[in-house]
């Protein structure tokens, strides 16, 4: 069993550690700042190296969007002036893809999480780790079976 829960721990956190994505941290503000010249670009195709077509949140976070464009810019309910700026709170873990004016393909994806916890690595741990422990110790058995005594000592 030991070996199966040594075998959950390693994957787990290995794979926690190469796929994180920033839900261990609490709710916060997440600023996205669209900057001069976006409709520009925009207009000829381009995007701009700020902007990502997908991001990731915390159930909880507000999104707050800062318009340092000439135009008014649109991300899905949110219509921000140039000059000012608009949040959205991220109450419910789902993803969503709002139209935006502010990047060519004219959608931006947001990938809402619930927070990481320590019970929910644990949790992790074990679901990997107690089924693999008991498959090596079920294999174990079968490959390693117990010796018989022989039946002289048996009768001694």
């Amino acid at each position: 069993m030991l070996a199966g829960l040594l075998f959950g721990v390693a994957i787990s956190e290995m794979t926690f550690y190469y796929l994180n994505t920033g839900e261990t941290r609490p709710p916060q503000v997440v600023t996205l700042n669209i900057p001069p010249g976006t409709a520009e670009r925009v207009a000829h195709g381009e995007s701009s190296p700020t902007l990502a077509s997908s991001m990731y949140f915390v159930v909880g976070d507000t999104l707050m969007v800062n318009n340092l464009d000439s135009v008014v810019h649109q991300l899905g309910p949110l219509f921000i002036p140039s000059g000012s700026s608009a949040t959205m709170k991220l109450d419910t873990e789902q993803d969503y893809a709002f139209t935006c004016s502010f990047i060519p393909s004219k959608y931006i994806g947001l990938n809402v999480r619930p927070p990481l916890t320590l019970v929910t690595r644990i949790l992790g741990i074990l679901e990997a780790g107690l089924p693999m422990g008991i498959l090596i110790a079920l294999y174990s058995i079968y490959a390693m079976p117990l010796k018989k005594k022989p039946a002289s000592a048996l009768s001694e």
